[in-house]
């Protein structure tokens, strides 16, 4: 092996699929920006990490991007400030993928869940896309003088509200967190169809990142790997 990968993800399940070979080292944040960048700097410390990507499904923020829709990061902004995604790298993930979009992300600190709040955001960034993850990753592979890239794939649409249960519902490891979203639905049972409309959005996604799993092979489009 010429090196290693770390693949920051927020859910579980998301770093199971990026961590199905021994080139990448995936990493759940579980929503815990601390809690990621602790383990990402670990991860560099101990050596032999060559490359940092952000890998999962994110937020839609562009109007029209439906679930599903693959976007590969150009740029990650946070906090006003832009950085900017290794261009070979996130030229490869582009060329690899069809049908992909590509353009900048937000690295937002809370999940983004009304859509007024999303087209604020896309109004004042002309960001794709929104996540926990990528202004992490770039922050770090900025300070570390790493390459990173960012691949995401569109959950919830720019329009969808995420109800209080599915903001809520995961637990620091990055899985679900069944009892809160239980608790949530026994408090607001009205939220119970955009909680299906949300895990339906949610598992288009996660297809989508299975898919560009295939596509990119087992260092995830990094070109140290191949």
């Amino acid at each position: 092996m010429r090196g290693v990968v770390v693949a920051a993800t927020g859910l579980r399940a998301e770093a199971r699929v990026a961590q199905r070979s021994g080139f990448v080292k995936a990493l759940a944040g579980g929503g815990d920006e601390q809690r990621l960048a602790s383990l990402i700097e670990r991860s560099i410390a101990n050596g032999g990490i060559r490359g940092l990507i952000s890998f999962g499904i994110a937020g839609g923020l562009r109007p029209g991007l439906a679930s599903g829709t693959i976007v590969v990061g150009t740029s990650v902004v946070s906090g006003g400030t832009p950085y900017m995604a290794d261009e070979r790298w996130s030229d490869r993930l582009f060329e690899a993928v069809p049908n992909a979009e590509s353009g900048a992300i937000v690295g937002a600190k809370a999940v983004i869940s009304e859509p007024g709040d999303k087209q604020k955001l896309y109004m004042a960034t002309g960001a794709f896309a929104a996540d926990m993850e990528s202004h992490i990753v770039a922050r770090l592979a900025a300070e570390h003088q790493l390459p990173f890239a960012v691949l995401r794939v569109i959950a919830d649409t720019s329009k969808q509200r995420l109800p209080p249960a599915a903001v809520n519902g995961l637990k620091p490891d990055g899985t679900p967190d069944i009892s809160a979203v239980l608790k949530s639905l026994m408090v607001r049972p009205g939220q119970l169809p955009s909680l299906l409309l949300t895990a339906n959005a949610t598992r288009r996604a996660m297809r989508g990142l299975f898919r560009c799993y295939r596509l990119l092979g087992p260092g995830l489009g990094f070109a140290d790997l191949r």
